[in-house]
């Protein structure tokens, strides 16, 4: 090989090293040109930020270090993890207290998820998911009444259903008559009180 050819192979080598060490500075080594770590990074720093603005929550002395069982449900219910069919309180009170502590740092705090979720069968990466995007604490998206509340509501107000001076206290539609359903106010009108058939009387007659 002449020396000409030598030197501008060592010039190609010196050049493919370089833009090596150009990558590895801004973070594209191999394996990390994808993002993955980065996202991995970002993931773990929202998830803190969480942890912290919960472990705050109702507590103004709290340094957002530890959390106790109290705000930790208040996070997973309003992440929609505590869903009272899969995940219950009573599951993570059982989880929470395995820790053998009234507040979980962040590392425990970890295992207790990891814990929840292999007992539930439940993906942790779904759990945290849902604790990293469901917003500040006391902030939800929406509120709806329960088909069970819907249905108590409709049962407590169908008069058809109420005895005695119950009844009198709701109108045909439901309508509560206010003091006039709670006291026996004076008629002058000649009716006996509870008389239904009131200025019916066909005055023709």
């Amino acid at each position: 090989m002449s020396t000409e050819a030598q030197n501008t192979d060592a010039a190609v080598e010196q050049m493919t090293q370089e833009v090596k060490d150009v990558k590895l500075e801004n973070g594209n080594a191999p394996g990390a040109s994808n993002g993955t770590s980065s996202k991995s990074e970002d993931s773990a720093l929202s998830f803190k930020e969480a942890f912290k603005a919960f472990s705050k929550f109702g507590d103004p002395k709290s340094d957002g270090k530890a959390i106790t069982l109290s705000q930790s449900d208040k996070w997973m219910k309003q992440a929609k993890v505590i869903d009272g069919k899969k995940i219950t309180t009573t599951d993570t009170a059982i989880h929470f207290k395995k820790l053998k502590s009234v507040k979980l740092g962040i590392d425990d705090y970890q295992k207790f998820l990891d814990d929840l979720a292999k007992n539930k069968k439940v993906e942790l990466d779904e759990i945290k998911k849902k604790l990293t995007t469901c917003g500040q604490p006391g902030i939800t998206s929406h509120v709806t009444k329960s088909p069970a509340a819907a249905a108590a509501v409709d049962r407590l107000t169908d008069t058809s259903k109420y005895t005695g001076s119950h009844r009198q206290r709701f109108d045909e539609t439901g309508k509560g008559k206010g003091i006039a359903g709670r006291k026996d106010l004076v008629d002058g009108s000649g009716y006996v009180t509870g008389y239904q058939h009131k200025d019916t009387y066909n005055k023709s007659h």
